[in-house]
């Protein structure tokens, strides 16, 4: 969560700064603020809510300066206000920070009693007078390197000061951070989506660094305060123009785009010629892994529950899964035999990462799937498979979750073909299969009409079910999500057997129950259990595939039938109208589908 943006520059940065800003605000969007230097003193400018309002403040028009940093915010420490966003400052320092300092009561106390004021109830001002303290006493970088010494828990800063003005310094333990180069300027930003609009020449800081970037130079600095040097990666910058286009809203175009996303997807792995999967330089031997161990968090997390029931069908690897933040903490029986794979849209998930940190310090084979290549999960990662979505701004993921379990079905046929665990012939009729895809994506796209006006139900309802069984039990659970992501309704989702033993009760009349039944080999077992529900009074939302089969009830409030595949792939299909409930259902209420209240795009807190 958070967004950072700084510039050193020959020119003033202030428009340039709020241009970035409206690239990080997915990042956060309860309050931003920017920070100037000119004329010998700290400027700064802060409002509450969207960088719009920041951007229509009266005092941002008389901002100079030709070096500055901006800040957008969810908030931890504090209320989202003018007073608590960022940039905190003090008469010479100012501080922009993203993450968490869990030792700040203790340093604010400590800080008060030397005569230090506060302004704010965030953790950030403590940094601020903490480097202000130190830099009574001591050089610049060794401030710095006391500093952050000094700090207990996570932060990516950047730091300006009144009495050095040609320079900002950036610090990273915990959350991103990267350098970028310009013609007589350079940049500090959290994302390399917002510096992709000014430099495709990244550096990116490696957890306990710190930098300091003027306009002609940039030093980087290990966590004693030693130079170091840095390697300057080249990014692609064929995404930095990503916009609406005719869209209302980001996701609206991202779930119109899954055809295209999912087809590139399948190109970059699918070698059609040869009917095989393009998975190369795997660095592990099959005999080496036996076991597969799918992290993730959230949609994420969905989308390693689904692979589970994939990598057990097409191969004879143990599998096991487990939610970032849970595994962080459990004490875990590290195995030399298994493979950790990573899932993260960003590649910035805070769980998600220090899990990776934890596989990484036992020496784990490790694989990331992420949706962003030059990402921290990535770049630390012993083995990187991309899921070609290009940006994905809509904080509720739409196009990377398929682009997520593409890539994991796409894994699991592979060893499974790699391990002689699946038949050629199957092998090859499933790679066939996966061409056809797309096209059944773009078909079952065209049910808005008939999800538009189902969604009514869904608002005037407290509450609601998403049922699923087998392959069709995670995008239950993703569709539930999705609901309560956006439009705020109390939604869950449950394998559909489960429901007499607890959820059962919850149902009354009238209640809205999304049952996926699929003419799958689960197909009879979960029409007994929607009966079950309907008998009770609920109104049923049936999606299925298309059939010569009629469901035998004359009580289906509204069914829904998504196109005809094999049973693997018809989780992406049934996936896409619970996509579109969820976004239609948050736009009859006008809520804010982009940005939904209190969630974050990038969750780089813990």
């Amino acid at each position: 969560m958070c967004g950072i943006i700084g510039i050193s520059s020959n020119k003033p940065v202030s428009a340039n700064i709020i241009n970035s800003l409206k690239k990080l605000e997915y990042r956060g969007y309860d309050s931003a603020g920017i920070a100037t230097l000119s004329d010998g003193t700290i400027n700064e400018v802060k409002s509450k809510g969207r960088v719009d309002n920041l951007e229509n403040n009266f005092d941002l028009k008389n901002l100079r300066g030709n070096i500055g940093i901006g800040h957008v915010r969810w908030a931890t420490h504090g209320i989202p206000n003018s007073l608590n966003a960022h940039p905190h400052s003090s008469h010479n320092v100012s501080v922009v920070h993203n993450g968490i300092i869990e030792n700040s009561t203790i340093l604010k106390k400590h800080l008060i009693n030397k005569g230090h004021d506060f302004k704010s109830q965030t953790d950030t001002e403590v940094i601020v007078h903490l480097i202000t303290e130190n830099l009574k006493t001591s050089e610049l970088e060794e401030a710095i390197t006391k500093t952050l010494k000094q700090l207990d828990g996570s932060f990516a800063l950047g730091i300006v000061f009144r009495d050095i003005p040609d320079l900002i310094v950036g610090a990273r333990r915990g959350s991103p951070l990267a350098v970028g180069y310009g013609p007589n300027e350079n940049y500090l930003g959290s994302d390399s989506y917002a510096l992709k609009s000014m430099t495709n020449k990244i550096t990116y800081l490696d957890d306990g660094e710190f930098c300091v970037v003027k306009k002609d130079q940039v030093l980087f600095f290990n966590e004693n305060g030693k130079k170091i040097n840095k390697k300057i990666l080249k990014l692609s910058s064929n995404e930095s123009n990503y916009d609406k286009g005719d869209f209302k809203h980001f996701m609206a175009k991202e779930i119109e785009e899954q055809p295209t996303t999912i087809k590139t997807g399948i190109k970059e792995y699918v070698d059609n010629v040869n009917k095989d999967i393009n998975i190369f330089n795997f660095p592990w031997k099959n005999e080496d892994i036996k076991s597969i161990t799918l992290i993730g968090c959230g949609t994420a997390y969905h989308s390693c529950l689904m692979a589970k029931y994939w990598f057990e069908e097409l191969t004879n690897l143990d599998v096991s899964i487990d939610i970032a933040s849970e595994f962080r903490y459990r004490k875990n029986r590290f195995k030399k035999d298994s493979l950790y794979v990573f899932v993260s849209q960003s590649g910035e998930t805070a769980d998600t990462f220090a899990a990776l940190d934890l596989c990484n310090k036992n020496n784990m084979k490790t694989c990331a799937i992420v949706n962003v290549i030059e990402s921290s999960i990535a770049r630390d990662s012993n083995f990187v498979l991309p899921i070609h979505c290009g940006p994905e701004i809509g904080v509720a993921s739409t196009k990377a979750f398929l682009g997520q379990i593409l890539v994991l079905y796409i894994l699991a046929l592979k060893l499974g073909s790699l391990r002689n665990e699946i038949e050629i012939k199957d092998y090859q009729e499933k790679i066939k299969d996966l061409k056809d895809l797309p096209g059944l994506i773009e078909k079952t796209l065209q049910h808005d009409n008939d999800i538009q006006a189902i969604s009514s139900t869904f608002n005037e309802a407290k509450g609601s079910m998403f049922l699923g069984r087998g392959y069709s039990y995670p995008i239950a659970l993703e569709g539930a999500l999705k609901l309560k992501e956006l439009s705020y309704i109390h939604a869950e989702g449950y394998p559909a057997g489960e429901m007499k033993h607890g959820p059962l009760a919850l149902i009354e009349e009238g209640m809205p129950v999304v049952v996926l039944a699929p003419r799958d080999s689960y197909y009879k077992k979960t029409i007994s259990n929607m009966q079950e529900v309907i008998a009770r009074g609920a109104k049923v939302l049936l999606i299925t595939n298309k059939s010569k089969d009629n469901v035998v009830s004359e009580n289906i409030w509204e069914t829904i039938e998504v196109e005809n595949t094999n049973d693997d792939l018809l989780p992406f299909l049934l996936t896409i109208p619970l996509q579109k409930l969820a976004y239609y259902s948050a736009l009859k209420k006008g809520y804010d589908i982009d940005k939904p209240r209190n969630l974050a795009k990038s969750v780089t807190v813990e």
